[in-house]
């Protein structure tokens, strides 16, 4: 049966990958990855020898027709990303909204995503969210740190390390120096840490020691904490 399977993959410990998950890139006709040597690691650890395509954020567009020819003709296909749930901040929804438009029918597991965990761990108020992924780098950064300055609900970040220290000060100076955040860093891998306290306080501690890997930043609503 035609179908696109969204499937998430660990973001960082191999053993977060779903049984489901496992079976399905095995059964597909093929894999989509954003960056097929990252992903040929994990298909060589689980022994999927399933044919793999590049497909990541500089030559969907143009795959998009190709995808969709192949599955028309009866293939099904799964995207997978270089970690965590395909277009959740990475490729994907380009390619699901082509697959509902064209009515072939698009399937995502559940599975591994950093944010979850990473909010889990904060300690700040979790029933009532907003996912914000990164800021922008130049234009519009500030507008958009003003107007989240007065969001009272908890926010969620995505960031590298080397802008981590910008951000910290942003936050400092659009949300105050005592509004509560939380950093996760490396999540689920040898070195994961989670760092909590006022944005003056985690600013000091990055100050002192750089940080490496993947980052999520939760930061605490206005008037919450």
């Amino acid at each position: 049966m035609t179908k696109l399977y969204i499937v998430p993959t660990p973001i960082g410990n191999l053993e977060d990958i779903t049984l489901r998950a496992i079976r399905i890139l095995k059964e597909v006709d093929f894999i989509l990855a954003e960056d097929t040597r990252t992903s040929g690691k994990l298909l060589k650890h689980f022994d999927i020898t399933t044919p793999m395509y590049s497909h990541h954020m500089h030559n969907e567009h143009k795959s998009i027709t190709g995808v969709l020819n192949r599955l028309q003709k009866g293939e099904t296909a799964a995207l997978i990303s270089d970690a965590g749930t395909p277009a959740i901040s990475d490729p994907g929804f380009l390619l699901s909204r082509a697959c509902i438009e064209a009515e072939i029918e698009v399937d995502c597991l559940p599975g591994a995503t950093a944010f979850v965990p990473a909010l889990v761990n904060s300690g700040l108020p979790n029933d009532k969210f907003v996912f914000e992924g990164f800021l922008p780098v130049k234009k519009g950064r500030q507008t958009r740190l003003i107007l989240l300055s007065t969001e009272t609900r908890t926010m969620i970040f995505y960031e590298s390390p080397h802008k981590l220290i910008k951000t910290l000060g942003n936050i400092i100076t659009y949300f105050g120096a005592d509004r509560p955040i939380s950093v996760s860093r490396e999540l689920t891998k040898l070195h994961e840490e989670t760092v909590r306290g006022t944005a003056q306080e985690v600013l000091a501690h990055y100050e002192n020691k750089p940080p490496k890997g993947e980052i999520v930043l939760i930061v605490g609503g206005k008037g919450k904490g």
